[in-house]
C-alpha cells in the first residue's frame, strides 16, 4: 500500500496542489470502495 502511494505522489509531484488533491482523493475513494471509513487519514502537502 505504501509503495503505491509513494508512486502516485511521485507521478504527480509537478502538478498544482489542487490537482494533486483531486487525484489523491479519487485514488483514495477508489481504494476504499464501498467500505465505511473507520480510521483517520491525514496527508499533508507542502510546496517549496
Amino acid at each position: 500500500m505504501y509503495k503505491s502511494l509513494k508512486q502516485l505522489l511521485l507521478q504527480h509531484a509537478m502538478e498544482k496542489m489542487p490537482e494533486q488533491k483531486s487525484i489523491l482523493l479519487k485514488a483514495f475513494n477508489n481504494w476504499k470502495g464501498e467500505l465505511e471509513q473507520v480510521d483517520d487519514v491525514l496527508l499533508i502537502g507542502i510546496r517549496i
